[in-house]
């Protein structure tokens, strides 16, 4: 995966980044990947993220790195009106603007979403917020932590007894730029129709809500709140991590077939015919008793060579792994799951795409390191030079 790579499917699409931080830059470095071209706009102090650190690479964050390849970077001041014209030049032939502004910001600039429409009919706006421009929290800011405690996702998260906790990545600011993508994805779709752009509202709210599967559906049938099972499924069972005589597995069974296998292949033929463990309501009115079956068989094993051999035999199981080994598995790299273009080493497109693959072209920008190549066509036409062109 590199720079020589075919055009992607979002070849010719070009996007005005206007975000920070994650759930944006995300969004718009997945958009970069298939082909968009995309420049992001930082403020003139940059995006707050080349500071989140150490580790740092030639004075910027790997925070920053891991979120910004395939962008050409410059830099305006959007408080002041220079900068202003600058990005209405810019949106006269953009195809897409994604913004993470607090609401009602662009409105003060006078980019507000009916003079949007107005003066750029085709265009896309994709807008990422905490929790939207209006309702009982409209407009407050938002962050993926206060998100996933507001939303219900720390109090399912967390061992049996012990207290909220957050999910270790910033699952909310990802899936928010998941949905971003989405969104504009389909209003891009139907433009091919109807010739028009659309309004594309994200939320961290929405979108962490959006991730309680199955607690909402739980709760919408049995009105139980649910809580915190640790690394155990409310239902299913066994889904859960289990100790082995070297690392931990997890044993993920969805169906009585899964579990049959698996007790014959830890020598335990006779256990699925238990009426305690013949069926899934069955196990999981019995989880003490089924971990403690399953204990002691497991730990004549190694983790990684069982979960192996139950993978072969048909029994989803994995060998919990920690992010070195992840990223130098066989099977990470021959997925091309790890990149490695012009000095830049990182998480490779998860997308793959037979004909418009994903590619890795450019690696994350230096602030304003592209201003001259992306203003200047826009600066000759304000001086009537008739030679300038995108």
């Amino acid at each position: 995966m590199n720079g020589a790579a075919a055009p992607g499917a979002l070849a010719g699409i070009r996007v005005i980044d206007l975000s920070r931080v994650l759930g944006g830059p995300y969004c718009t470095q997945i958009l970069g990947d298939h082909g968009a071209d995309v420049i992001k706009v930082e403020p003139p102090g940059g995006d707050e993220t080349r500071g989140w650190g150490p580790p740092f690479r030639d004075g910027t964050a790997s925070y920053f790195q891991g979120a910004n390849r395939n962008k050409r970077a410059i830099s305006l001041d959007l408080a002041a009106e220079p900068g202003r014209d600058l990005l209405r030049a810019l949106l006269t032939d953009a195809d897409v603007l994604v913004e993470n502004f607090k609401p009602g910001t662009l409105d003060r600039w006078g980019f507000s979403r009916p003079a949007l429409e107005e003066a750029y009919p085709r265009l896309v706006h994709c807008r990422i917020s905490g929790f939207g421009a209006d309702g009982p929290l409209g407009g407050l800011p938002g962050y993926d932590a206060c998100a996933q405690a507001m939303a219900g996702l720390m109090s399912v998260n967390g061992e049996a007894g012990g207290g909220p906790t957050r999910v270790g990545l910033p699952v909310v600011d990802m899936v928010t730029g998941l949905n971003a993508v989405i969104g504009i994805a389909f209003a891009l779709y139907e433009r091919e129709r109807s010739g028009k752009g659309q309004f594309v509202d994200t939320t961290l709210y929405d979108c962490a809500i959006s991730l309680l599967h199955p607690h909402a559906a739980n709760f919408f049938m049995n009105g139980r709140v649910p809580g915190r099972t640790g690394n155990a499924h409310p239902n299913i069972a066994p889904y859960e991590t289990l100790p082995t005589a070297r690392g931990e597995i997890f044993l993920a069974i969805g169906n009585d077939r899964q579990f049959a296998n698996l007790a014959r292949h830890l020598g335990l033929p006779d256990l699925a015919g238990e009426p305690d463990f013949a069926t899934n309501a069955a196990r999981l009115a019995n989880r003490e008793r089924l971990r403690a079956a399953l204990s002691e068989p497991l730990r004549r094993h190694e983790a990684a060579a069982l979960a192996e051999a139950l993978l072969q035999a048909g029994v989803p199981a994995a060998a919990v792994a920690d992010v070195g080994e992840v990223l130098a598995h066989p099977h990470t790299l021959h997925r091309e799951m790890v990149v490695d273009h012009d000095g830049y080493r990182g998480l490779g497109p998860p997308v793959k795409l037979s004909r418009t693959p994903a590619s890795v072209r450019r690696p994350p920008p230096r602030f304003d390191e592209h201003a001259e190549e992306v203003l200047s066509p826009y600066r000759r036409q304000e001086r009537g030079d008739p030679s300038s062109e995108r």
